[in-house]
């Protein structure tokens, strides 16, 4: 038996009725060229030869005296895990979104290992897609990202790969961003050799306090406004996904001086605030974003060179550029704050500068002190063109997790030449997502008209 880290058995306590928490992944393939009509019955067929099932995905909870383990399962049941799914017609992209928004709803059955794969079949244009949920407590967002990339292969005529319950073990690589969530829960885990940074860390909090004080526009712990996603949440999920071209993206940011995440975070902001417009329920301050960024100078891989950053959206601006513009800077202020402090430091500082999201997360008790209003998370993925047994991957989109008054969460992962964004919100608490997706695309249209 393997005994849950603290912040994994932290997902497990997170997790109630209104609040499942499980990442998944949602992949679409075109038909190989050759192939016959049944070709996803005759997958399916060979995916259930794969009967060895390796870590973590054999692996079930056990409780011992109030503490949870992993223990290999012996009665692990395939068909529960490995389900065959048909869309109802007429098959578009419509019914395979309701399809996930209607599964993402349902916590899986901790009596069983905390994951499933469904091999949905039935769309449009010979097309079929594949839906994969974990457990947060068994792999997170990024490493469930990389996992359902080990299948894949750059090759059309690789034949008999491997699924993702049937991949050899990997060990966690160096430099890989933890997920947001672990970020929050890291606060709690300070230990004696992080004292050392209370000098700096102390500095650049009070610097913060100090700017928030003189600009009311600055972001800080004490300034993001209370907003239609910071309420309470229920059980039932939407899912609304769409792919961007990059090249369009890379060419506005090319010609603001910006980042391609500067941007996409842009159209972020712009879909916010024309769809909370809409419900006339946009706040006068702008809103504030909590966003995983690279820290990265150079070119090497060692090292987790990752910070959590808040940052203003500019949602109280009209003008798109002067959004852009805002954000970018926003970005870049932390980033200059994060330049000059170790790991350690920027640990502690994002404990300091997070810890009401983390306290209201765990308890609930001070839902007035909003620390942030969304999560805008950016996961990169494959550079090339992938396959799966000769099935091309037109598209793969990210299913994360909405917490208590944390209705909506905005990932986003590449994909070639696109940018890939998945949403997840409360059904109730946000009605009609799916208009999001339009309004991501007028902000780039937005930005793009600035160019004239």
């Amino acid at each position: 038996m393997k005994m849950l880290s603290p912040t994994d058995q932290l997902f497990l306590w997170l997790e109630k009725r209104q609040q499942p928490m499980h990442v998944a992944g949602l992949q679409l393939f075109s038909f190989p060229e050759d192939a016959p009509d049944n070709y996803v019955s005759q997958l399916v067929e060979q995916l259930r030869a794969h009967t060895k099932v390796t870590a973590p995905f054999n692996q079930r909870l056990v409780s011992r005296l109030g503490q949870s383990y992993w223990q290999e399962d012996p009665q692990l049941d395939l068909d529960h895990h490995l389900r065959h799914e048909a869309l109802p017609t007429p098959g578009r992209i419509r019914e395979l979104l309701a399809f996930v928004s209607a599964e993402h709803s349902h916590a899986m059955d901790r009596e069983r290992p905390l994951w499933e794969v469904h091999l949905i079949e039935g769309l449009q244009g010979r097309q079929f897609a594949l839906y994969t949920k974990v457990h947060h407590a068994l792999m997170d967002g990024v490493s469930a990202m990389r996992t359902a990339q080990r299948i894949l292969s750059t090759d059309p005529d690789a034949r008999d790969l491997p699924p993702i319950w049937a991949l050899p073990p990997r060990q966690k690589r160096a430099g890989e961003a933890p997920s947001v969530i672990q970020s929050l829960m890291q606060l709690l885990g300070a230990g004696s050799r992080q004292l050392g940074t209370l000098p700096t860390v102390t500095r650049e909090l009070f610097k913060t306090i100090n700017d928030a004080r003189k600009d009311p526009a600055y972001k800080s712990i004490f300034h993001a406004p209370q907003s239609l996603l910071n309420k309470p949440i229920t059980g039932s999920r939407r899912f609304a996904a769409q792919s961007y071209c990059l090249k369009r993206i890379k060419a506005v940011g090319e010609a603001y001086g910006a980042t391609v995440n500067d941007v996409v975070t842009a159209m972020c902001a712009s879909a916010l605030r024309t769809y909370l417009m809409n419900l006339d329920a946009l706040p006068e301050k702008p809103l504030i974003a909590m966003i995983p960024v690279s820290l990265r100078k150079d070119d090497s891989s060692e090292g987790n060179q990752v910070g959590v950053i808040l940052a203003s959206l500019g949602t109280h601006l009209n003008d798109p550029v002067q959004r852009l513009m805002h954000i970018r800077a926003s970005i870049m202020e932390a980033k200059d704050r994060y330049a000059s402090m170790s790991p350690e430091e920027i640990l502690n500082y994002t404990a300091l500068t997070l810890a009401p999201a983390g306290f209201n997360l765990l308890t609930g008790l001070a839902p007035k002190w909003q620390t942030f209003n969304v999560v805008i998370s950016n996961v990169p993925g494959p550079k090339e063109p992938s396959y799966w047994n000769g099935a091309r991957l037109e598209g793969m989109y990210p299913v994360s997790i909405a917490l208590d008054r944390q209705a909506l969460n905005m990932t986003l992962t590449s994909y070639c030449d696109q940018i890939e964004f998945g949403l997840v919100g409360c059904r109730r608490t946000l009605p009609s997502l799916q208009r999001m997706l339009d309004y991501l695309e007028d902000g780039l249209a937005d930005l793009e008209r600035g160019l004239g």
